[in-house]
Order: C-alpha cells, then sequence, then structure tokens
C-alpha cells in the first residue's frame, strides 16, 4: 500500500512537471485521454465498489448514501468550477490564491482515497483519473497571475490528499465502522465525476466516434484487471 501512495504522490508532481517544461497546450489528446480515464473509472467503479457495498449492507440504505455522494460532488463543484472533470473556470489574471478551488479539490481527493484500502483495482481507476486532471489543474496554475510558490504549495498538497485518505481510512475506527456507507458517499461522487466526463459534449458539440473508441476501450481494460 505504501508503493500505491508513492506512486498516487508522484503522478500528480510528474504531470505538473511536464507541464512547466513542455508547456503544453489543450489539445484532442489530452480530452480524449480524460474520456479513458472517466469511462476507466466508472467501469471500475461497478465492477468492484458495487459489489462491496451491497453484499452485506441494506440496498436502499446504501442507495441514499450513494445519492448523498453525488449530491455532495455538485455542491463542491459550486466552488472548484468542474476541475474534477477537467474544467478551470476561473480568472487567470488573478493573483489571489483560490481557497474554494483549493479545498474542494482537496476534500474530492480526500474521498477518493478511502476505498483504496480494500479495493486495489480502483486504485488504478483514480491513478489514470489523475492524470489528465493534474496536467490541466498545472496548465491553470502555471499559466495564471499566481505566484510560483503557491502553485507549487497547491499541487503539492493535492498531490498528498488522496493517500491521506487511504491512510487514515485505516486508521480510523470511525472510518472502518461505517465503511460500507462512506464508500457508498465515494462511489456517488465518482458516479458522479465519471459520467459527467462522459456525456459532456465535445467542443463541436458532437459524440465524435475517436471518444465513443476510447470510452469503450476504457471499459474493456477495466473488465480485465
Amino acid at each position: 500500500m505504501r508503493m500505491h501512495y508513492f506512486f498516487l504522490i508522484l503522478t500528480v508532481l510528474f504531470c505538473f512537471g511536464f507541464v512547466a517544461i513542455a508547456e503544453p497546450r489543450k489539445s484532442s489528446g489530452l480530452q480524449l485521454l480524460l474520456s479513458f480515464s472517466g469511462a476507466f473509472l466508472l467501469a471500475l467503479t461497478i465492477f468492484d465498489l458495487f459489489p462491496e457495498v451491497y453484499s452485506d449492507s441494506e440496498p436502499k440504505s446504501i442507495g441514499i448514501f450513494i445519492i448523498l455522494g453525488f449530491l455532495l460532488q455538485i455542491v463542491l463543484e459550486l466552488f472548484s468550477k468542474g476541475a474534477e472533470h477537467g474544467h478551470v473556470h476561473l480568472d487567470f489574471e488573478s493573483t489571489t490564491f483560490p481557497w474554494m478551488l483549493f479545498i474542494s479539490l482537496c476534500i474530492h481527493s480526500f474521498m477518493e482515497g478511502i476505498p483504496l484500502i480494500d479495493s486495489s483495482p480502483i486504485f488504478y481507476g483514480i491513478l489514470i483519473h489523475k492524470v489528465p486532471i493534474a496536467i490541466i489543474l498545472s496548465m491553470f496554475l502555471l499559466n495564471s497571475k499566481l505566484k510560483t510558490s503557491y502553485a507549487v504549495g497547491f499541487i503539492l498538497v493535492f498531490s498528498l490528499m488522496t493517500p491521506l485518505g487511504s491512510l487514515l481510512s485505516s486508521q480510523l475506527e470511525f472510518i472502518n465502522q461505517y465503511r460500507p456507507q462512506i464508500t457508498a458517499i465515494v462511489i456517488g461522487i465518482l458516479l458522479h465525476i465519471s459520467t459527467v466526463i462522459l456525456f459532456e459534449s465535445s467542443k463541436e458539440h458532437v459524440f465524435n466516434i475517436r471518444k465513443l473508441g476510447v470510452i469503450f476501450l476504457g471499459f474493456i481494460v477495466a473488465y480485465f484487471i
């Protein structure tokens, strides 16, 4: 599990370093990677987390917590402006640290880490999901008027939140006692994020064949993990 923590942190930091050095611009390739990650994450949520939470729990009770997670993510996006699924609609000219974006993304990332203690396949979904999100977030931070130290601090803390969620989930009795309910909340969050990624229109508002292809690929790869 400690190796998992290392990969989660390194992936985000590597993406930040890549953006800082290569200075990429948004492209269709990045959007396709985002679509793949959404499909992959959705499939792993269905294949691995759904059976886990429904195996020993009352179905309607678990369903309520899934809906609560879905609603929680909607609330978080009021402050993050959709950064969790690849959109950062904030003022590039502002020099003020984006606290609401920072806090909402940290909560989202922390919650993502909770199910990792029991379900290794979902680790790969979250890891791959972080790649396009970290790249897009890094592009915003480095192209904005924020101080470089703010950008580095933001991305460093962000990289630590998912491993922290996983670590605390294995240590805190409260989380272990209510693990099915808390995992159900995380499922709601992941369902919202992955479905928004999949069903958002492309730039031309057309669901193109390349996007459909990478979505099918994401489903297929998730099935065989």
